[in-house]
C-alpha cells in the first residue's frame, strides 16, 4: 500500500510522519533541528530521519515539506526560512529528491497547516476556507475549491499583513498597523507584558482588565477578518496557533464585529472554528502536499 511522508521543518524540531491515503499516520518521528540550522545540516538530519521512516523499499511514494517561510509557486525552492541560518533560495526539493529518489514538494508552514486542517481537521467539511495562525507572528492559508492558493509567485496568503490601521505600529514587512501588530503573541507582550496563556488564565479567574483586553483583541481580529470575508467569502474561517487556546474570551467580539461590518450576503452560513490538529497540522498538511504528487 502506497504511503507518503509529511515533514514539518521548524526552528527547534523537525516533525515527520508516514501517512496513508486515508490520513492515518502509521509512524511518526520528531528530531531536533541541528544548530546552527544551515541548509546542509538540515538536509543531512532530514535524510537520516526519512530513512528511519521508510525502511522498506518502495513503501513511500512522495515527500511533502513545510518550511518556515515562503516557497516558490512550483514548491521547489525555500526562498527564505525564518529562524534557520543562511536560508536563501535553497533548492530543497531537488536536494531531497537527489538523496531519496522520491518526488518532493515544499510549501510555507502556515499553508501546510491550512492544508492539514482542510484534509483531516476543522475544515474537512468545506471546500473554501481560510486558516489564520495566531502565534509569534500571524500566518495564513487560503483554500479555494479544495486547493491551496499561493498565487503566481508562491507568496499569496499572507493574511496577517493586511492593514487595519494606517498609522499603527511598524511591521517587519514594512507595513504599518498590520493585523499581525494587533493579534500576534508579540502584540500581546507589547501591550500587556504578559504571555497569552497568562492573560487567558487571568480572564478565567474573572480579572476585569484581562477580559477587557481580550474583548479589544477580538474586535481587532474581527476587523481584519471582515476584509478577508468580503474578498473570499469562505465557508469557514479556522483559527490556529497558540493564542487560539483562549478563543472563548475573544470569539464573541469577533462574531459581533463581523456581523456589524459584513453584509449578510457575504457571510451567509459562515462558520468560525478553532483548529483541531494542534502542532500536528503542518506535518499532516505536508503529507497532503505529497499526495498531490502521487495522484
Amino acid at each position: 500500500m502506497t504511503q507518503v511522508i509529511g515533514i514539518d521543518l521548524g526552528g527547534t524540531a523537525i516533525k515527520l510522519g508516514r501517512f496513508g491515503e486515508d490520513g492515518i499516520c502509521h509512524q511518526s518521528l520528531t528530531v531536533p533541528t541541528p544548530q546552527p540550522a544551515t541548509p546542509e545540516a538540515v538536509l543531512a538530519t532530514m535524510t537520516d530521519a526519512i530513512l528511519q521512516l521508510n525502511p522498506v523499499e518502495n513503501a513511500v511514494s512522495a515527500i511533502g515539506i513545510g518550511t518556515p517561510g515562503p516557497a516558490d509557486a512550483a514548491g521547489r525552492i525555500a526562498r527564505v526560512a525564518i529562524n534557520l541560518k543562511n536560508w536563501h533560495n535553497v533548492p530543497l526539493a531537488d536536494w531531497v529528491e537527489a538523496k531519496t529518489g522520491l518526488p518532493t514538494m515544499l510549501a510555507n508552514d502556515a499553508n501546510c497547516a491550512g492544508l492539514g486542517e482542510a484534509w483531516l481537521g476543522a475544515g474537512r467539511h468545506f471546500k473554501d476556507l481560510i486558516l489564520i495562525t495566531l502565534g509569534t507572528g500571524v500566518g495564513g492559508a487560503v483554500i479555494l475549491d479544495g486547493k491551496l492558493f499561493v498565487g503566481p509567485k508562491g507568496a499569496a496568503g499572507e493574511l496577517g499583513l493586511i492593514t487595519i490601521n494606517p498609522d499603527g505600529p511598524e511591521c517587519n514587512s514594512g507595513n504599518r498597523g498590520s493585523l499581525e501588530q494587533y493579534v500576534s503573541v508579540q502584540a500581546i507582550r507589547r501591550e500587556t507584558g504578559l504571555e497569552p496563556v497568562e492573560l487567558a488564565n487571568l480572564a478565567k479567574s474573572g480579572d476585569a482588565k484581562a477580559l477587557e483586553y481580550w474583548q479589544n483583541y477580538g474586535r481587532y481580529l474581527g476587523i481584519g477578518l471582515a476584509s478577508l470575508i468580503y474578498i473570499l467569502t469562505p465557508e469557514a474561517i479556522i483559527i490556529g496557533g497558540g493564542i487560539s487556546a483562549g478563543s472563548e474570551f475573544f470569539w464573541p467580539q469577533v462574531r459581533e464585529e463581523i456581523e456589524r461590518r459584513v453584509l449578510p450576503s457575504s457571510r451567509e452560513d459562515l462558520q468560525l472554528l478553532v483548529a483541531e490538529l494542534g502542532n500536528q497540522a503542518g506535518m499532516v498538511g505536508a503529507a497532503k502536499l505529497a499526495w498531490q504528487l502521487v495522484q
